[in-house]
């Protein structure tokens, strides 16, 4: 199990998609590679931009496919990050199909 917290990297606001692409490429691929099953953790994270979101997980989506959503959990989310992050993947799920 990978646990990812947020809040430790980018503070309230997640918008830095160069941290969220070296999150993915450095923790979120080689565990998913390994099977494992993630947790991204936004607690005392406000907010995030919907680059940022995309950069996390778009790539994941192309390269796994969209069984990847089983893998991760996504914890602690309010409900603005909770829609950025449902526009991503269903912009994405459209996308693949």
């Amino acid at each position: 199990m990978t646990h990812i917290i947020f809040f430790k990297q980018v503070g309230e606001f997640a918008e830095n998609k160069d941290i969220a692409r070296d999150i993915r490429v450095k923790e979120l691929v080689p565990a998913l590679e390994k099977g494992e099953n993630i947790i991204l953790d936004f607690e005392k994270v406000e907010g995030a931009t919907q680059s940022f979101i995309h950069a996390l997980i778009s790539d994941l989506m192309r390269k796994f496919g969209n069984g990847v959503l089983e893998k991760i959990q996504f914890k602690s989310c309010n409900k603005t990050i909770q829609g950025i992050i449902t526009i991503v993947v269903d912009y994405m799920q459209e996308s693949t199909n």
